[in-house]
């Protein structure tokens, strides 16, 4: 029998870690045979799941039972924010995509909506993407008309990113074209981020780029979060889908914020 490709196996992975921490933060705690169970695995893959996201911040296992952790610190995750929304997020990607020119030197952070920008890098080649988030690393490494500059520091397993000083301080030291960021939160038309080393690696994004982009579906608008990032009018461009509330776009144009809307994508 052939082997799946390793893509496959590893989406499927994905998928199913979410699915487990999803049954966790609903229940608050479940036995791991119960969740052998639920998903039909053996309790070897539950154990090797749970300590992924063990390892991610986002459960605890102790004695045979799974407990969430803080809701705050799970939603953070790039695991549990994969998958959602994507309609919406591939709609973004493609308004933010427009604003890349060949020749760029392009920041973008650890949002798994601007990881939807990837795919099309390669043709606005040649670029430099600059970026502190694994997943684009990753995707990004042999593509050879891009230049990948990756910003170390400490790694955050949560986020799959690397974040805190030593990160800003190489951020510090390169100046971007634009730099395309999404946000955990809008509260008060201002960004807001569950951790501070989230805000200070992104704030150091934006004082390094020329063009600052935020692309945002609008469950964001429905959020809340702990740390304070930037008002709405810090952006050049505030990018939002088709299901954003007409009174919040309203409300930020009067504000002066530039806010572009995506189409409406058909069955959506």
């Amino acid at each position: 029998m052939k082997e799946p490709p390793a893509e496959g196996r590893l989406e499927r992975q994905r998928a199913r870690q979410r699915a487990i921490a999803e049954d966790v933060m609903m229940k608050g705690s479940v036995r791991i045979e119960a969740l052998v169970e639920m998903h039909g695995i053996s309790l070897m893959t539950a154990h090797r799941d749970l300590d992924a996201l063990v390892a991610r911040g986002i459960v605890r296992k102790t004695r045979g039972v799974v407990t969430a952790l803080p809701s705050s610190l799970v939603e953070a995750s790039d695991l549990f924010r994969r998958g959602r929304q994507q309609a919406e997020k591939e709609a973004l990607a493609r308004a933010a995509y427009a604003w890349i020119e060949p020749g760029h030197a392009v920041i973008l952070d650890d949002s798994t909506t601007t990881l939807n920008l990837v795919p099309m890098l390669a043709d606005k080649a040649p670029l430099t993407v600059i970026t502190n988030f694994v997943p684009v690393i990753e995707d990004l490494t042999g593509e050879p008309d891009l230049t990948l500059i990756a910003l170390g520091g400490r790694f955050h397993p949560w986020s799959n990113s690397f974040m805190g000083h030593m990160t800003v301080s190489a951020i510090r030291e390169v100046r971007a074209d634009i730099v395309i960021m999404s946000t955990s939160a809008i509260t008060d038309d201002i960004c807001f981020h569950q951790t501070e080393e989230t805000v200070d690696t992104k704030r150091a994004m934006l004082q390094s780029a020329a063009i600052c982009l935020l692309i945002v579906d609008h469950t964001k608008f429905e959020r809340r979060a702990l740390h304070a990032l930037a008002p709405l009018t810090a952006f050049d461009q505030v990018i939002v889908d088709w299901r954003t509330p007409a009174e919040h776009v309203e409300r930020l144009r009067r504000k002066g914020v530039e806010v572009t809307v995506t189409p409406a994508v058909r069955g959506r």
